[in-house]
């Protein structure tokens, strides 16, 4: 990535009992549906732990074309509606920020 791109990844860590993640996974769902038809959306990625004994049970990667469209995103009312009520629904707490690429390394070559 060049300092010219303005692209961001967001990586979300998200804390949450196991045994509340299949009941998360179906708002999940919902709202990266809304996501992902938004300007500037790319991609995302939802990690889940193999132990379920892990503090972060989910890491979510995506990626936006610049932080102004996933700022944008975030403001989406239906998205704040479906987001507001899964956190009275669910022992759950997300610690999410944006990044860029500050060193990288694909099969062997080095940025």
């Amino acid at each position: 990535m060049s300092s010219e791109d303005p692209a961001v990844t967001l990586i979300n860590v998200v804390e949450i009992p196991a045994d509340q993640i299949d009941q998360f996974m179906v708002g999940w769902k919902q709202r990266a549906d809304i996501m992902s038809t938004l300007p500037g959306f790319r991609d995302y990625a939802l990690h889940q732990a193999l132990l379920p004994e892990s503090r972060f049970q989910l890491v979510n990667v995506a990626h936006w074309d610049s932080r102004e469209a996933f700022e944008t995103a975030m403001a989406n009312p239906e998205f704040h509606s479906l987001r507001t009520a899964v956190q009275g629904e669910l022992d759950v707490t997300g610690n999410a920020a944006l990044y860029q690429v500050a060193l990288s390394d694909h099969a062997g070559q080095a940025d």
